[in-house]
């Protein structure tokens, strides 16, 4: 009896404590974020972290997030150089894990999205490109990215890939590379360079075919066999001016509602 009584006693304390944590949790994240927030982010997330943002900002009055778009490897340099930022999203695992190396993060990395390359070409196509094969045709002009970029060191391993292949021949990477007449300082300089006509094709993601330029650009796939997945880490930087707003922000992007607004934008899920 008294072991029986003494099972129940426990048990009631404990649903007591359980209540009493969850409540606990509840508050904490029904209480308003407050404060600014400056997230580095990689260009092609300026769309999805446009709107995140937005969402974040109505849900949270008191708070004011600004971002900084660019190359993952030029915010990766930023941040090994000291400056104060809350959180960084990369393009790649290659950046973040350089800055983790460093000891610059405060959290561990978490991937929180997807992504594909694929080429695009302008709306109009001048160039007559129909397949990657003919990428490596003399006479057409092309962008890419700068190798330390993330698109750009996608694009060179997609094409090291496919010249393995017999059909495309042992130089098919070379050829390629002799038409380059410019090297971009992000994707969306590429994008740009394309849809306003001044190159015949590039490297971008199929989330950038969502952006502003997708409605003067056409698509031309990459075969699977030789492409590549994107991943996208997010981590909160050490010293962050604002920690607590910085893993709200990260919390959001991994919730439901955070992955459909990156799922809008071309993005693939981060659980795949």
């Amino acid at each position: 009896m008294n072991t029986t009584r003494r099972d129940r006693t426990k048990r009631k304390w404990l649903k007591v404590l359980l209540i009493v944590v969850l409540a606990a949790q509840a508050q904490a994240a029904a209480t308003p974020v407050r404060g600014t927030l400056l997230v580095f982010a990689a260009a092609s997330l300026t769309d999805a972290f446009g709107e995140v943002g937005h969402t974040l900002e109505r849900q949270n009055p008191g708070l004011r997030i600004t971002f900084n778009f660019a190359a993952s490897s030029l915010l990766r340099t930023q941040i090994l150089q000291g400056a104060r930022v809350d959180v960084f999203a990369s393009a790649d695992e290659r950046n973040m894990q350089q800055v983790q190396e460093a000891g610059r993060l405060w959290t561990r990395p978490v991937i929180f999205a997807r992504n594909e390359p694929v080429v695009v070409v302008p709306v109009s196509n001048p160039a007559g490109i129909a397949s990657m094969r003919d990428l490596a045709r003399p006479g057409l002009k092309l962008v890419v990215a700068a190798p330390e970029v993330p698109i750009g060191a996608y694009t060179r391993q997609i094409l090291a890939n496919l010249s393995r292949d017999p059909s495309f021949g042992a130089d098919f990477a070379e050829r390629v590379l002799r038409n380059v007449a410019s090297q971009e300082p992000n994707v969306r300089a590429s994008l740009a360079r394309v849809a306003l006509g001044e190159a015949d094709a590039t490297f971008v993601y199929r989330s950038d075919i969502m952006s502003e330029y997708g409605a003067r650009v056409r698509v031309i796939e990459i075969p699977r066999w030789a492409n590549v997945i994107a991943a996208y880490p997010i981590a909160v930087v050490r010293q962050a001016p604002n920690p607590v707003g910085a893993r709200s922000f990260i919390a959001f992007v991994l919730s439901d509602e955070g992955q459909r607004i990156l799922m809008r934008w071309g993005f693939a899920p981060a659980r795949e």
